[in-house]
Order: C-alpha cells, then sequence, then structure tokens
C-alpha cells in the first residue's frame, strides 16, 4: 500500500474560476442595460482594447512587485520615456505612416517601438542600479526614492521637450474600422487586443514553462539556496526590473497612439489605474492583473456610456468592490 501511495500523482489544485467568470458575467449585464447590441459590441470591444494596453503598462508593474518586492512609484517615467522615444522614430518618417499601407507603416512602427522598449529598459537598468538597490526591503524609502525619480524624469522630459503637446497620429492603415453588420470595430483597437494577449501568453510561458521563469519563482521563495547552486539572482532579478521597464515604455507608445498626443505628464493619471488594476489582481499575479486590466476598463466604458458622470469614479468603486469581495486581490500570489 506504501508503495502505491507512493507512486500517486501529486492531487492538482482547484482552478478558482470566479475571477475569470467575472468580465464575462459583466458584459452579459450590462447586454440589457445599454439596449443596442451594437452598441454593446463596440463597448466590448473597445473595453477589450483598453484593457489590453493598461495590462501592458501594469504587467510590468506586477512583476516588479511580485518577484522583488518592489514598490515602484515611478513607474509611470518609462510610460512617457518610451512615449516620446518613439516620436524621435515616427516624426522623420510621417510620409511613411501616412502612406496607405500596412507594411509601410509597420516597417516605422516596429522599430519605433522597438528603440522604445530598449530605451525604457536601459533607464531601468540605471534606476535599478541607482535608486532601488541601496533600498531593498525598505518599502517607504522605495517609495520616497522612485517618486522622487518620477518627478525628475517628467521635468527633464519638460526640459528636452517642452510643455506643448506633440501630436502622434495613427498609421494611415490602422485608421477607420472594420464594419460587421451594424457593429463598427476600430482597426487599431484589434491590433492593441492582439499585442496585449500575445505579451500575457508570453510573459505566462516565460514564468511557468522556462528554466529562467523556474528559476525566477525559486529566488524569490528561497534566494540563498539559488544562489548556493550557482546562480546569479541578482542578475536575474535585474533582468526582470529591466522586462518591467521595456513593457511600460511599450504600453506607452500604444497608449501615446490611442490618444494620438503625446506629453510630460501623461504618466500621472495612467499610474494610478495601474496601481489599481495592480492592487485588484492581486499584488504579484499577472493572471490578476490581466482580468483587472480588462475589469477596469470594463468599468471605464460601460459607466462612462450609461452613468458618464458615475465614470470618474467608477474605477475606484470597482476597486473597493473587489477588495471587500477578496481583500487580497482577485489572484494573490503574495502575504505581503
Amino acid at each position: 500500500m506504501t508503495d502505491l501511495a507512493a507512486t500517486d500523482p501529486l492531487p492538482k489544485p482547484k482552478r478558482d474560476l470566479a475571477p475569470i467568470l467575472l468580465p464575462v458575467a459583466l458584459a452579459l449585464l450590462m447586454i440589457p442595460l445599454i439596449g443596442s447590441t451594437s452598441s454593446w459590441l463596440t463597448l466590448t470591444v473597445a473595453s477589450l482594447a483598453m484593457g489590453m494596453m493598461i495590462f501592458i503598462m501594469a504587467s510590468g508593474l506586477t512583476l516588479v512587485f511580485g518577484l522583488m518586492d518592489v514598490l515602484n512609484f515611478g513607474h509611470g517615467a518609462f510610460i512617457a520615456v518610451g512615449a516620446y522615444v518613439a516620436t524621435l522614430v515616427l516624426a522623420p518618417f510621417a510620409a511613411s505612416i501616412q502612406a496607405d499601407s500596412l507594411l509601410a507603416n509597420l516597417a516605422v512602427l516596429a522599430p519605433a517601438a522597438l528603440l522604445s522598449m530598449a530605451v525604457s529598459g536601459a533607464l531601468g537598468l540605471v534606476v535599478e542600479r541607482v535608486l532601488i538597490l541601496p533600498v531593498y526591503g525598505q518599502h517607504l524609502k522605495q517609495i520616497l526614492m522612485t517618486t522622487g525619480g518620477l518627478i525628475v524624469a517628467e521635468q527633464t522630459l519638460y526640459a528636452l521637450w517642452g510643455p506643448q503637446i506633440i501630436p502622434m497620429p495613427l498609421p494611415a492603415s490602422l485608421r477607420g474600422s472594420f464594419i460587421l453588420g451594424d457593429v463598427a470595430i476600430a482597426k487599431y483597437r484589434v491590433l492593441a487586443m492582439l499585442i496585449g494577449l500575445g505579451i500575457f501568453i508570453a510573459i505566462q510561458l516565460v514564468l511557468n514553462r522556462s528554466k529562467l521563469g523556474l528559476l525566477i519563482r525559486a529566488g524569490v521563495e528561497n534566494r540563498e539556496m539559488v544562489e548556493a547552486l550557482g546562480y546569479r539572482i541578482r542578475r536575474l532579478f535585474l533582468g526582470v526590473f529591466m522586462t518591467g521597464s521595456a513593457l511600460a515604455g511599450l504600453g506607452g507608445v500604444m497608449w501615446a497612439l490611442y490618444r494620438e498626443q503625446v506629453h510630460a505628464s501623461m504618466s500621472d493619471d495612467l499610474t494610478v489605474l495601474i496601481f489599481i488594476v495592480v492592487i485588484i489582481g492581486g499584488l504579484g499575479s499577472i493572471g490578476g492583473c490581466f482580468i483587472g486590466a480588462i475589469l477596469v476598463a470594463m468599468v471605464a466604458n460601460y459607466g462612462g456610456f450609461l452613468v458618464p458622470k458615475l465614470a470618474l469614479v467608477s474605477n475606484i468603486l470597482l476597486m473597493v468592490a473587489i477588495l471587500m469581495w477578496r481583500p487580497r486581490g482577485l489572484y494573490a500570489v503574495t502575504s505581503r
């Protein structure tokens, strides 16, 4: 009997499906309230696209906190820097951006996004070495240091580019909508959904299906043991911070194209929104962050359509409701 018991597979933990079903339930609940099926579909697609862009920006922050226990209140600086760096590529190639060719547009957009990610990641390297490294494990000092870094970055952007708003028009091939009957689905929103979904799948695969992800998660649980095996956890954590910064830069480019403008304080409102998403999803949970971003976008779009005045506080109300249901967020992976 002992041998049989030893060979039995380990019981699999039950999957918590309630948070996954929450956006579905919210979307279905809105159908009778909105009334028009075409309006509901348009708002739902807009919510998914907006949610994917928010997730791209918030995923970096939840990675950094969940894996490194770092409260980075300067995360918004990487968003703004990424957007401004993209203008350096897009402005000289305005003709290619306005060409009615998807390949020509992507030939400019792709290098702009990659350069933004590279610069934001490099800035993350400097921030981690200069601001974060001396205050690991000291949350109050982390908040003060990163908030100060955000202010310095914002003022530096003002000094370099000035206070004016820089237009960032959408490429010609991404303007307009796909018409499906009475429903109009914006082309750029479809692209945003595909990119956001691809990044979510990539992060999940790396963290859960690769040796690198195994080392990172093991380092979080028992850093000394992993270092005793010959792995340099500090370098791994630095890579995580740079990845989170690069994702914020990419999110900044996508959000700037979504709003079709760039300005130095564009990250102010986004930082609050990102922290709400991270708190709703559960500190350190990529899956929770993904669902939280969709919920926040849904509440903003549905609420703005049904009760415009309530839209200003809808995200706060959503966070309160979620935390009353689950005080540690939808999928908490840390007790901090």
